[in-house]
C-alpha cells in the first residue's frame, strides 16, 4: 500500500465540495467541518483519486458503496449529534461515515455484515486518532444489545422495515435516521423514541441505498 497523502489539491477539492453541500442545504457547520477534516480519498481505491471529491457514490468491495458526500452530510445533520452521544451505525462499509461520526466527538459502535469489509477495519488508518470508534461483525437487524441503550442510531442501507430490535436499543428521546423502502429509492425518516416505547416519525427526502440484509455474509 502506498503512503497516503492529503495534498493541497485534495484540500482544495474538499473545500469546493463543502461549498456545494452548503448550496444543497447542509447547514450544520460542525458536520461540514468534520467532513473538511477527513480525506475522503483515503477511503477509496487510489485509481479514483482524481474524482474522489465529486458528489457521488462509488463502488467498494462486496458490492457495496461509499455514500455520496451529500448523503453522508444529510444523514449526519438529521441526527443532531452532541459530543459524547453514543451512536450505533448499521453498515460500516468504507468506514467514511463512521469516521465523520467519530470526528464529531461521538462514541461510535458500527456493525458490518460483510466479512470482507469487516476484515479491512483491522487496517483502519485512523485507529489511534479515533479510539471512540469500535467495529463489530454482525447482523445489523440485531444491533448491539450488550452496549445499548444508544442516543442515536444511523442506518446506512435501505431498510425494508423499521427494525424493532434497534428501536428497543434506543434511549427514550433518542433518534434513529433510516432510509426506508425496498424499491429503487427510499424515503429518509427520522424517528424519535417516546417514553412508552413507541416513536414519532418525520419524513424527509428520497435517496437510493444498497439494501439492508439480514444475517452475516462470510
Amino acid at each position: 500500500m502506498s503512503i497516503l497523502q492529503d495534498t493541497y489539491r485534495h484540500k482544495g477539492l474538499r473545500k469546493k465540495l463543502l461549498e456545494l453541500l452548503r448550496t444543497k442545504g447542509i447547514t450544520d457547520e460542525a458536520v461540514l467541518t468534520a467532513m473538511n477534516n477527513i480525506p475522503r480519498h483515503f477511503f477509496m481505491d487510489s485509481a479514483l483519486d482524481n474524482i474522489a471529491y465529486e458528489d457521488r457514490a462509488f463502488p467498494i468491495d462486496a458490492d457495496q458503496t461509499i455514500s455520496q458526500p451529500y448523503t453522508v452530510a444529510y444523514q449526519t445533520q438529521l441526527l443532531q449529534l452532541k459530543p459524547n452521544d453514543k451512536v450505533l451505525e448499521i453498515g460500516t462499509g468504507s468506514i467514511y461515515q463512521a469516521t465523520v461520526l467519530a470526528e464529531l466527538g461521538t462514541k461510535v459502535f458500527t456493525i458490518e455484515r460483510q466479512k470482507k469489509l469487516f476484515d479491512k477495519t483491522k487496517q483502519y488508518i485512523f485507529k489511534d486518532k479515533y479510539p471512540n470508534l469500535k467495529f463489530f461483525y454482525g447482523d445489523g437487524f440485531e444491533g448491539l444489545p450488550t452496549f445499548a441503550p444508544f442516543d442515536k442510531v444511523l442506518i446506512t442501507a435501505a431498510a425494508p422495515i423499521i427494525p424493532p430490535k434497534l428501536i428497543a436499543q434506543l434511549k427514550t428521546g433518542g433518534m434513529m435516521v433510516i432510509p426506508l423502502g425496498e424499491g429503487e429509492t427510499q424515503q429518509m425518516l427520522r424517528l424519535t423514541k417516546k417514553a412508552d416505547g413507541s416513536y414519532s416519525e418525520e419524513l424527509f427526502e428520497n435517496f437510493s441505498f444498497v439494501p439492508m440484509l439480514k444475517g452475516k455474509n462470510a
